[in-house]
């Protein structure tokens, strides 16, 4: 069964609330606008749409969406947050922090549904318990989960002396990077760092890791190289392949794309949980009253296709424990 966070880190705050049930107004239309690295079309995203529409907001019907703002690129976070608050969307489906951030400088008042790796340690909510503020949504759990994939990949890769994580520049905290390494030196395991500022340097990275004699990667969580269907991610497997690198990665998604292992929440339940808070924010409930939620059901998912290409056998205990395997027969 898959594993749930009870079995590696303790409840922080809880996902029930009880929060007066709200309808949406009838024969008013509303608007929602995105600054969200996913593409419009990605799994992850239709799911949302999905589930908002189970909710009863659908589009052509109750709800407008405001096409710019998928694919969101860092570099112009500033002029596309502008030009969506003065489309006046009545919430903004945003993040991760950087998004985040770029749109609450312009606005305070529009709801904005987040999801970053840590909301409250980045500072974007006061509490899980009451965020306060313009913004709720979930709240990633990364440094622990980064964490248990390290784990996950010093046991896939028992003989290792060095491995390597590759962290996103402009979000990975250097607390978290020295919390991973303390925790690989506690294994006998030595931690080397590539920290990646953009698409362009994921190829770069991945090679100098690879001359520096690291014996596998974990690809810390970040939208630069975890969201499925992204260019980047596409970038992200073929390299590692071609390097011949066991790797892990932030969402079983990513192992079913082609990569060794993925552990972690479902892309798709969170978009289906942050559809869930939108229909609440649409229906007229603060976001400063809505607590931010943590996902609570993680999978382990080890493809053995993509160990046989380049070489590797996952240890039979590994096996034994994943969530899902892919095969020959899968």
């Amino acid at each position: 069964m898959p594993m749930r966070r009870r079995e590696f880190v303790s409840l922080i705050g809880g996902a029930a609330w009880p929060l007066a049930a709200r309808a949406q107004e009838p024969g008013r239309t509303y608007r929602l606008g995105f600054v969200i690295p996913s593409p419009r079309q990605a799994p992850h995203t239709i799911a949302f749409f999905d589930e908002l529409q189970r909710s009863g907001f659908s589009e052509g019907q109750n709800l407008v969406v405001i096409p710019e703002g998928f694919e969101a690129d860092t570099e112009h976070l500033a002029e596309l947050a502008a030009a969506l608050v003065k489309a006046a969307p009545d919430a903004i489906v945003a993040g991760p922090a950087l998004q985040l951030r770029a749109v609450q400088k312009i606005t305070q008042t529009i709801p904005l549904i987040g999801m970053s790796e840590d909301m409250v340690a980045e500072g974007l909510v006061a509490t899980l318990a009451r965020p306060g503020g313009n913004i709720t949504g979930i709240s990633l759990l990364s440094l622990e989960l980064d964490g248990k994939r390290q784990e996950i990949l010093i046991e896939a890769v028992p003989g290792a002396r060095r491995i390597a994580a590759m962290a996103d520049a402009k979000a990975t905290p250097s607390y978290h990077l020295q919390a991973l390494e303390h925790a690989a030196r506690s294994r006998g395991v030595e931690l080397s760092v590539f920290l990646v500022r953009g698409p362009e340097e994921i190829v770069s990275a991945i090679d100098a890791a690879k001359a520096s004699g690291a014996e596998a990667l974990n690809f810390l969580a970040t939208p630069l190289f975890s969201v499925p269907g992204s260019q980047s991610n596409r970038v992200v497997l073929d390299r590692v392949a071609a390097v011949r690198l066991p790797s892990i990665y932030q969402f079983p998604e990513t192992a079913e794309a082609g990569a060794l292992a993925g552990y972690g929440p479902r892309i798709a339940d969170l978009y289906r949980q942050r559809a869930r808070i939108t229909a609440q924010v649409l229906r007229g409930i603060k976001a400063a009253d809505i607590p931010v939620q943590q996902p609570d059901r993680f999978e382990l998912v080890i493809n053995l296709k993509a160990a046989k290409a380049i070489g590797f056998e996952v240890p039979a205990t590994l096996v034994a424990r994943a969530d899902k395997l892919i095969d020959e027969r899968t």
